[in-house]
């Protein structure tokens, strides 16, 4: 069953009506096929206008939406003959942090990302997406694994941060990260990244330091969450609506800032209405940015790196 997010009322309910015209029995009183076509047309034509002028709000709530496709699914869709590869070789294996080597588009490749998973079940067995210590070493790890086998990193990120619990900072959850954006930075291959829904914090960018970032239409990217970033200044997190405009958390505000590289498009109403449509689109970005980094040389892809994040800081300026 579809899951409407409260600004879809308008189209919820045209699509209610279309789903009980179907269920009538056809009389000669109304032509069932001509009602339905025409309230079809008005609820496109509606899903268009409310998705046109999205609030920064409004897209955080569809990076966040439980049916957009996860990290698991993007794999899926995209990798063939994929190999998991599990843990840390020091502590446990995360499962907030999946990965392990394939095919893209029949170029061997390394592939991470943040699983939140898509039901309570699968949801609590990734921890929400938010990784531990170990989740981001073994990220590390595939890096580094990735280095010595000249394969490409591809990495999809949807997290709304690394976990904060006390085990996680007792296991170095800071030093973890900061390996992680190191091993981005440092890595003799390309990588690309993508924030497929939420980017949240050093927990993202753990995985997302790459030679090219993108982002899905709809996905966000911040330093925290719009609730949390409310309820530090305001002490008040029903302020977050205020706190996502101020925060330009949206793909569009990120790629005007020079922030990310290529905003990938979703099908009108968000990945989560068309999903095959969506990935088919994410492959073909990746694609366009991988081509002209796989003939660089190991020292030309991090001094690329390296330029790329040190201009960020010059933003504004």
């Amino acid at each position: 069953m579809r899951q409407y997010l409260e600004f879809e009322k308008p189209v919820a309910e045209l699509e209610a009506k279309i789903a009980e015209l179907r269920q009538m029995p056809a009389t000669g009183e109304i032509n069932i096929a001509d009602e339905v076509v025409k309230l079809s047309a008005k609820a496109d034509a509606q899903l268009k206008n409310i998705y046109a002028k999205l609030s920064p709000w409004q897209k955080t709530q569809v990076a966040r939406h439980a049916d957009r496709p996860k990290a698991a699914g993007v794999i899926a869709a995209l990798i063939e003959d994929f190999i998991p590869l599990a843990g840390d070789r020091a502590f446990a294996n995360d499962a907030a942090i999946i990965g392990g080597m394939g095919r893209f588009r029949g170029t061997p490749v390394m592939v991470i990302g943040t699983e939140k998973g898509t039901d309570t079940e699968t949801r609590i067995k990734h921890n929400f997406g938010m990784a531990k210590p170990e989740g981001y070493r073994k990220a590390k790890r595939l890096m580094e694994l990735a280095g010595r086998f000249n394969l490409p990193i591809l990495t999809f990120v949807d997290t709304s941060g690394a976990f904060p619990g006390i085990e996680a900072e007792a296991r170095g959850q800071a030093e973890a990260i900061a390996r992680g954006i190191e091993a981005c930075l440092s890595a003799p291959v390309p990588l690309v990244a993508t924030i497929i829904g939420e980017g949240g914090s050093g927990g993202a960018i753990a995985l997302a330091a790459g030679n090219s970032v993108l982002m899905y239409e709809h996905a966000i990217y911040s330093v925290i969450s719009p609730e949390g970033c409310a309820s530090i200044l305001w002490r008040d997190s029903a302020q977050a609506p205020v706190a996502a405009e101020a925060m330009r958390v949206t793909a569009q505000d990120l790629k005007k800032l020079g922030l990310i590289d290529e905003i990938v498009p979703e099908p009108v109403g968000g990945a989560h209405r068309n999903p095959e449509a969506a990935l088919a689109a994410l492959g073909d970005a990746v694609e366009k940015q991988l081509a002209p980094l796989k003939d660089m040389a190991p020292e030309a892809l991090k001094a690329k790196r390296r330029e790329k994040f040190l201009a960020m800081g010059k933003v504004g300026l």
